[in-house]
């Protein structure tokens, strides 16, 4: 997970359970959600991101 995010406390903890648990699996990975722009923070570029 990148520490640099810069996205802290509990208003984030289930994004980043989510993003640990998508970047831990096989590639490639297509996560489906409604705040891209915190999980690109989150995961990067190891994690197709899309908007639903």
């Amino acid at each position: 997970m990148r520490s640099n995010s810069g996205l802290h406390g509990h208003k984030y903890a289930i994004d980043a359970v989510v993003a640990e648990t998508a970047i831990r699996q096989p590639r490639p990975v297509v996560m489906l959600t409604s705040d891209t722009d915190d999980m690109k923070k989150l995961c990067g570029d190891r994690v197709h991101l899309v908007a639903v």
